[in-house]
């Protein structure tokens, strides 16, 4: 493999080099945690919300390790990369001895803190989280197809979680939409990438991608997803709000659908912070549910 040029490493502490190795802005993803149990109602509880707060920090931890040893295993081909490339690994900031050790330390720590919840379940569906996220470091992310179905899985697994934290039942709608939103997500993010950096991008199986053939699977998703969710507002819940719930929900994925074509899917996790009218769209959804919930 040719050796990327190391871009200069921003002016910064080795702490903080290292705290931002570790995305925290990334832990966004793992709200998907408080998903199941405010569905549930239980948030309200002191001992449900404790539960779900120390399996949600567990995800922060697992999620912060594993990009650490995925950082320190492409640190090479980031190196090449005009966005990737400043990362603290790849921009030398932060070793990639230092990131290794820290991320198995942060790996190891993260289901025993979800084991202070008391229950053994959460502890292990966290353990199971680490275990797909090593399976996709070392050998997963090279398989075009099943990577996209490893990284939609961590997804359904931080929301899987959530339920299991609080032990409420999971739904077979809940866990379909959930699959499905996190597959359009991550299918949308491989269509941007393929967009802006072609088949010579520095994620490996691009090149097995087609724009075409990711749109079609996006689009599948879009559609199963929408009419899934309708069945489970107007048939599984006799409330309106419910059911004025599926006006948000609806714009959000058509608005996802048009910011994938208009190359900006690269770095969902950041639609979802600045994109004003996805932010509209998020708040409308949650208020309209929980008026459902708790009213």
């Amino acid at each position: 493999m040719s050796q990327g040029v190391v871009a200069r490493p921003r002016a910064t502490t080795p702490a903080l080099a290292l705290l931002r190795a570790a995305r925290p802005r990334q832990w966004v993803k793992n709200v998907l945690v408080l998903a199941a149990p405010m569905a549930a109602g239980v948030l309200g509880e002191p001992r449900s919300l404790l539960a779900a707060l120390l399996v949600f920090t567990a995800f922060c931890l697992a999620a912060s390790g594993a990009y650490l040893l995925n950082d320190a295993s492409d640190v090479e081909a980031d190196r090449l990369h005009p966005r990737k490339r400043h990362r603290p690994i790849a921009a030398g900031a932060v070793s990639v001895r230092t990131a290794r050790v820290t991320g198995v330390i942060l790996l190891v720590l993260a289901p025993a803190l979800a084991a202070l919840t008391g229950r053994w379940e959460p502890s292990a569906v966290v353990a199971g989280y680490v275990a797909l996220t090593l399976s996709y470091t070392v050998w997963l992310k090279h398989q075009e197809v099943v990577d996209l179905i490893a990284v939609a899985g961590c997804h359904v697994i931080r929301a899987y979680a959530g339920a299991v934290a609080v032990d409420v039942p999971v739904t077979g709608w809940f866990l379909v939409v959930v699959s499905l939103a996190a597959l359009q997500l991550v299918v949308g993010k491989r269509e941007a990438e393929l967009r802006a950096q072609g088949t010579t991008g520095t994620r490996a199986t691009l090149a097995a991608y087609s724009p075409a053939y990711l749109a079609h699977v996006r689009i599948m998703c879009s559609g199963a997803m929408i009419v899934t969710y309708c069945l489970w507002a107007l048939n599984a819940h006799a409330d309106l709000f419910y059911g004025l719930s599926i006006i948000p929900f609806l714009l959000l994925v058509l608005r996802h659908n048009l910011l994938v074509d208009r190359g900006r899917g690269e770095e969902p996790e950041e639609l979802a912070a600045r994109d004003r009218p996805t932010l509209l769209f998020v708040a409308a959804l949650i208020v309209l549910v929980a008026l459902g919930i708790y009213t």
